[in-house]
């Protein structure tokens, strides 16, 4: 049976969000004077902020990483978001499942905020039935497999008739934690793309 929704992950299967975060984080390490104890690289980025900020100075101390945090909001909420490119063959993929009457939503660990600027630079608001992120709900969802676990109890949406996209190993857990049919976008950040898509086209040929 064709889905009658799909849930996309968003940076690294939508998205390439790589140059405006590391630009951002590198902007947050020299206004707050913090060092960091790893490379700044897309492989960062997919967690949660907090733990990104964590993992970028190699420790856990709240106040740095409270201070990173705030610094690189301030940063990528104004200007750094902006820098987001789009995958090729995303738009042409979006267009296909559009005529298809597939309802589309988004799932992320991005917050809500520059997830929904994002949207609207790009012009993609009216694209989605759904936007979600973890800090959209109240109280935060800890993790993707509760958030799209409420997605799913929020939309009505049933798993059956419900595909996931993402690219992450998270993203795989969210999945099949809930029942959804799982494709692997290989083009993205994560480790979810064995067996995967190697390009977003190859959503529509699976289509039945």
């Amino acid at each position: 049976m064709p889905p009658r929704s799909i849930l996309f992950d968003f940076d690294g299967t939508l998205i390439d969000s790589a140059p405006g975060i590391l630009a951002s984080f590198e902007a947050a390490l020299r206004r707050t004077g913090l060092e960091p104890a790893v490379p700044l690289a897309p492989s960062l980025i997919g967690p949660p902020l907090a733990k990104t900020a964590a993992t970028l100075l190699g420790r856990d101390d709240p106040a740095a990483v409270q201070a990173l945090v705030a610094a690189f909001r301030d940063d990528y909420d104004t200007a750094g978001y902006r820098s987001t490119a789009v995958y090729e063959g995303v738009a042409a993929m979006l267009d296909g499942l559009a005529e298809a009457r597939i309802a589309l939503h988004i799932v992320t660990n991005k917050r809500i905020a520059p997830t929904r600027r994002i949207l609207e630079h790009l012009g993609w608001t009216a694209r989605f039935t759904g936007i979600y992120a973890l800090d959209a709900l109240t109280p935060p969802a800890p993790h993707k497999p509760a958030l799209v676990t409420e997605v799913l109890r929020r939309e009505g949406l049933a798993a059956p008739r419900s595909w996931m996209v993402g690219d992450s190993a998270e993203d795989r857990r969210a999945a099949e934690t809930n029942g959804l049919r799982f494709f692997g976008a290989a083009w993205g950040y994560g480790a979810a793309a064995e067996g995967g898509l190697s390009h977003p086209l190859e959503l529509l040929r699976a289509l039945p």
